[in-house]
């Protein structure tokens, strides 16, 4: 047990080795850095999950494979690959959701309604305001508001009802996620072009975090769930 946990911790220091060399690649814009470590974060997460796991969820892993897709798809910075990009994304975040779904076991679905309220009210107002939005990824990026709106107030609610380790590290998530999002849409579609050297790197920042803190989530989750029925 002593040495699993010395290697995942030791794998851990590995993880924000690698995702600093990738923000510090995406600032000088390096792009044979960018093409090859990029994709590599969330496998290397996946390597991680399954040795500190028990359980070793698939649905989670899948989740991973397809960040790591995401992330291929978004380095070209091209209209085509960044459409295909969201929508990899997209079904990303539906398995996320699921799987929160499946850990928190949620009874009382009105305190969702309400903390989903604000981050809906955010976030379309911004989608509201852009125009440079292409026609054939508006409907998905509507969906994709509508998704991380219902994860964040997923995670508002359950740490209201209930502040516990679980509730608080997918708080956490779930707003490194939305600030994520945040970032992304306004380089990709609001700030075109500008402060690349700035939006990348912080976009970066906040991917390493947030995918490592959901992570966090699931082997919190994982072993709550276990000794609730142990």
């Amino acid at each position: 047990m002593q040495k699993r946990e010395n290697i995942v911790n030791s794998l851990t220091i590995c993880y924000f080795v690698i995702a600093a060399i990738e923000i510090v690649a995406e600032y000088f814009a390096s792009r044979i850095v960018i093409c090859t470590i990029k994709p590599m974060i969330p496998l290397f997460l996946i390597v991680i999950y399954l040795i500190d796991s028990d359980k070793k969820n698939k649905i989670f892993v899948i989740a991973l494979l397809l960040s790591s897709l995401t992330n291929f798809l978004f380095i070209p910075n091209m209209p085509n690959y960044l459409f295909y990009g969201v929508l990899v994304f997209t079904l990303h975040r539906i398995l996320s959701i699921y799987l929160i779904f499946v850990h928190q076991k949620l009874k009382d679905y009105i305190p969702i309604i309400i903390a989903t309220s604000p981050f809906l009210l955010i976030f379309f107002y911004l989608f509201s305001e852009t125009v440079e939005i292409p026609e054939n990824s508006f409907y998905i990026l509507a969906f994709q508001n509508l998704l991380i709106s219902l994860f964040a107030g997923v995670a508002l609610s359950s740490y209201v009802m209930n502040d516990n380790k679980q509730n608080s590290i997918l708080l956490i998530s779930a707003l490194l996620f939305v600030m994520l999002q945040f970032v992304i849409f306004i380089e990709k579609y609001f700030l075109i072009d500008e402060f690349e050297e700035l939006f990348r790197p912080l976009a970066m920042s906040l991917n390493s975090l947030a995918f490592f803190s959901f992570y966090k989530y699931i082997i919190t989750a994982e072993k709550s769930n276990h000794n609730g029925l142990s």
